[in-house]
């Protein structure tokens, strides 16, 4: 059978799913696929541009449509999407971070972070600034989401999975610090908690 890039990042993503990052090799890859490692070559370069394509793809699939046309309601958008995004597979935020942190791919949440950021009256300067200060609160916080899962559902830690998480508030505390430095009002009710 011939796959298309298509079919290895979606059988990629199968793999991460079922084994975690540290798993998700080429030899594996090519042995879910019945074919060798390097026919795996054909499609991607090297793993790393395996792992970007996959990285890509989850935030693709997490995408839920249109944004807010206010700029802070656009952020906490973005934010919680890619946070459902990343969590939906397992070290999702692991692997889309590292691919973002290597320049590698996962560039759709900062770019649009940094547009409607922006649109918010913050200093040009520090429109970057803020928006991988977001990105950093979202990576960590679903890092540590994910570990604490899967170290319970691995009897790892004793104790249920956490019942609530705080990532609403804890998004909403860096947003109020981002409209103080940029002068504005919020434009959108308190985060859900």
């Amino acid at each position: 059978m011939r796959y298309h890039r298509a079919d290895v990042v979606d059988r990629a993503l199968a793999v991460l799913d079922a084994y975690g990052l540290a798993d998700l090799t080429m030899r594996r890859l090519g042995a879910e696929l019945g074919l060798r490692p390097s026919a795996l070559y054909h499609h991607f370069g090297n793993k790393q541009e395996l792992l970007a394509a996959v990285a890509d793809e989850i935030l693709a699939r997490g995408r839920r449509g249109p944004r807010p046309d206010a700029w802070d309601a656009c952020v906490e958008t973005v934010c919680t999407e890619l946070r459902d995004a990343m969590l939906a597979y397992r070290d999702g935020a692991e692997l889309v971070a590292t691919v973002r942190s290597f320049g590698l791919g996962a560039a759709t949440p900062y770019d649009e972070l940094v547009v409607a950021l922006g649109e918010g009256g913050l200093a040009p300067a520090q429109v970057p600034v803020a928006a991988r200060t977001l990105l950093h609160f979202v990576f960590g916080h679903v890092v540590d989401e994910q570990t604490h899962l899967q170290a319970g559902s691995a009897g790892a830690i004793d104790g249920a999975p956490r019942e609530e998480s705080d990532f609403a508030l804890g998004l909403g505390l860096v947003l109020d610090g981002i409209r103080q430095r940029s002068g504005s009002t919020s434009t959108v009710p308190p985060l859900r908690q």
